[in-house]
């Protein structure tokens, strides 16, 4: 059995996000710098939604 890839889990919940949050507000994020948080397809789907903010935690923080 394998294992859908992390970015697409990662879309998913923020698709949830986009659906539960009144349109009016802004969404912010904080995530690490793992790479799914960063992968292309994440990109370019927060790129079309500028609601949504992502603010990345230093890359030496626990």
């Amino acid at each position: 059995m394998q294992t859908p890839p992390r970015h697409q889990e990662f879309l998913v919940f923020l698709r949830l996000i986009e659906k539960s949050v009144p349109a009016e507000l802004d969404v912010h994020l904080i995530v690490d710098n793992y790479c799914t948080h960063k992968h292309a397809k994440v990109r370019a789907w927060l790129a079309q939604r500028p609601r949504f903010h992502v603010h990345y935690t230093p890359t030496y923080a626990s």
